[in-house]
């Protein structure tokens, strides 16, 4: 093991290289760093939240909401299907479903078998189905919902809400921005170098639900908000700026599922800001055919149960593309494009708890991370030159500052966030790293003790350490697995910079003490060990 072997000094050679390319971006000004060729690394160590400052909100979704929602589909999916097969029936809501009176007796066999093929779906694992449809005496029926089935809808929902926040706060996926689930149905969201919650809550709070609904042009809005609404009809505000509310179809014509892309732009004809978006085909074919037959109406876009716009249709849009007009600015219509691209959120979010990290207090940690590290290292070295002297402690100083210059390099390569948990994870890690050539010179020690000549006894305590070594970072290597599945924010921070360092140490206590071990040897051609 203590011969110079070309792929040994290749691998320490390709390491150093990646390390220095990819650590020198943190020492540069930010100007040289954006002067720099776009071929080179410019990255630099992403910062947590209690280094950087920034914001922190833990949110809840709002379950009752969603199950609420269900219902009311589940109520309006009922009635479309009794229309367009001439079924009539009484429906009203319950808890958990609808229970549907049949006027005709003769129609119950024909609903209930309806119903039992159309509703119900299966469950996300395949046992069962979330909805049952049930009958209750000889002219009513019942369709509602299983708990297992709310509470898996509710599950899909909240990791729904996550993948959606972290499109809103990171459209272009670069930010590395920790967006965690807490329990059944709570999120946590960390925005480092954010300092106003409040915005972030605007950003991330807003449902973004967006429907196209028919006007009922045939109801007068004074006798609808006396109580004279006729069934699968509904009043919404309206913001824009002609009436305060309408009187809508319940049924939602085209929904925002179907868009496939919305952007900010300036209409160059009434240098408004608006919102360009365009449907799929799905979206496309219905939105042409109802906008065909409906020339003449007026078509509400609704958007999150208030309505921002209610054109009348003048022609059939059969292109699949159109725009939101209303009350925007730039910076409100660029808002809406990036909520409308990540998509609506399944149920309303609920703002549990708020805080606001200062920038003061950032500037402190990293700091006070900065003399720890400082601190922990001087002290390795001091023990190792005096256990080890200066030749073979030398080696491991050497080692212990490639180890950390590839952690950093990797973290920012990687941009993952480097918390002040992260930052005691990499002192664990000098000393985990440190603890394997401790390992390996107390074998060779042992190995000469016992009369071994000084070549064998330095291959022994390399080959009879790995054992040791191997085992004990594997089952440092599986702690920080465990913390980084089921924990959250500093301490997956910590788990990941752990993680980095136990693959850096190993290799750095490895084979680069190996490698210059090796070269000292083949230049001195000692006779003795010098640490014996």
């Amino acid at each position: 093991m203590m011969t110079l072997s070309r792929w040994k000094f290749i691998t320490v050679a390709a390491a150093i290289i990646f390390g220095l390319l990819f650590a020198l971006p943190n020492v540069l000004p930010a100007s040289v760093r954006a002067s720099m060729p776009g071929f080179l690394p410019n990255k630099t160590l992403n910062l947590g939240l209690d280094l950087q400052g920034g914001s922190y909100l833990l949110l809840e979704v709002d379950i009752n909401a969603l199950r609420k929602e269900k219902v009311t589909n589940l109520i309006e999916e009922v009635r479309k299907t009794f229309r367009e097969e001439r079924i009539r029936g009484e429906l009203s809501a319950i808890t958990n479903g609808v229970r549907i009176t049949i006027t005709d007796p003769a129609q119950t066999d024909q609903a209930f078998s309806l119903l039992s093929r159309q509703l119900p779906q299966p469950l996300r694992n395949s046992m069962g189905t979330d909805l049952a449809v049930t009958r209750v005496n000889a002219t009513t029926l019942q369709a509602a919902y299983s708990e297992q089935g709310l509470r898996e809808q509710a599950s899909s929902a909240v990791e729904q809400s996550i993948t959606i926040i972290r499109k809103r706060l990171d459209p272009d996926g670069n930010k590395e921005i920790p967006v965690t689930r807490q329990g059944e149905d709570r999120i946590v969201v960390q925005a480092p170098g954010e300092s106003d919650p409040e915005k972030l809550k605007a950003l991330i709070g807003r449902t973004a639900k967006m429907t196209f609904q028919m006007v009922d042009e045939n109801v007068d809005l004074n006798q609808a908000q006396a109580g004279r609404l006729p069934p699968g009809a509904e009043i919404l505000p309206s913001d824009d700026g002609f009436q305060p509310a309408y009187v809508v179809s319940k049924r939602a014509e085209v929904t925002g599922e179907m868009l496939t892309s919305a952007r900010s732009e300036n209409d160059q004809q009434t240098g408004e800001d608006v919102v360009a978006f365009r449907f799929n085909s799905q979206g496309a074919r219905r939105f042409g055919a109802v906008t065909s037959r409906s020339i003449g109406k007026r078509f509400a876009i609704v958007l999150d149960g208030r309505i921002i716009s209610a054109p009348v249709i003048n022609s059939a849009i059969t292109g699949g593309s159109g725009q939101i007009t209303g009350s925007f600015n730039a910076e409100s219509a660029h808002e809406l494009a990036v909520q409308l691209n990540a998509g609506a959120l399944p149920a309303p979010l609920n703002v549990e708890e708020q805080r606001t990290v200062g920038a003061e207090l950032g500037a402190d940690a990293v700091e006070a991370g900065k003399i720890s590290t400082a601190v922990g290292f001087i002290a390795i070295l001091v023990f190792m030159l005096l256990s080890y002297g200066l030749l073979f402690g030398g080696i491991s100083v050497i080692a212990l500052l490639v180890n950390g210059l590839l952690i950093i390099a990797a973290m920012s390569a990687a941009q993952a966030a480097l918390t002040l948990p992260g930052i005691a994870g990499l002192i664990l890690t000098l000393a985990v790293a440190v603890d394997a050539n401790v390992l390996i010179y107390e074998r060779m020690r042992d190995e000469v003790r016992a009369g071994r000549p000084l070549v064998s006894a330095m291959d022994a305590g390399f080959s009879r350490a790995m054992e040791t070594i191997i085992d004990a970072n594997l089952t440092t290597l599986l702690a920080a697995a465990v913390m980084f599945a089921f924990g959250a924010g500093p301490v997956r921070g910590f788990a990941w910079t752990l993680s980095i360092g136990v693959f850096t140490s190993v290799f750095t206590a490895v084979v680069v003490t190996q490698l210059l071990l090796a070269l000292w040897f083949r230049i001195k051609r000692p006779k003795t060990l010098p640490i014996a």
